[in-house]
């Protein structure tokens, strides 16, 4: 006899269900206040039911996780993971792929700005 208790027995196959060896309390604290952001910003209840958060974070994991093993097989060929790799498995789906290319460019131009900034800074010390 193993020792598993029907309740833990149940909660190790929930956990291997949605793909993580991570026990599923850990895992529903990644992004639980940020979804409930998101969800409320959608038009959901400011505070909605823990379990709709937590099938909504179940299903933002899962779909994260595919997209990057996928991206990944794309960039064994090279050897390298690239941005380019993401982009070109959302090609499709054009609203997608539209604001990852304008967060992409605000990245950009954040980055521009602090080096910028950096360089103004170092002047003023000199």
């Amino acid at each position: 006899m193993s020792g598993n208790t029907p309740a833990t027995a149940a909660s190790s196959s929930k956990s291997k269900a949605a793909g993580t060896s991570q026990p599923q309390e850990k895992r529903k604290t990644l992004f639980q206040k940020e979804l409930q952001h998101m969800m409320y910003g959608f038009g959901d209840e400011q505070n909605p039911l823990p379990e709709t958060v937590a099938l909504v974070e179940d299903i933002v994991v899962e779909y994260v996780t595919d997209l990057t093993h996928k991206a990944q097989e794309i960039g064994s060929k090279r050897g390298r993971l690239l941005v380019d790799d993401f982009l070109y498995l959302i090609r499709k789906d054009l609203p997608k792929l539209n604001r990852c290319r304008e967060l992409l460019a605000m990245q950009e131009e954040l980055k521009q700005a602090r080096k910028a900034f950096d360089v103004d800074e170092k002047e003023l010390v000199d």
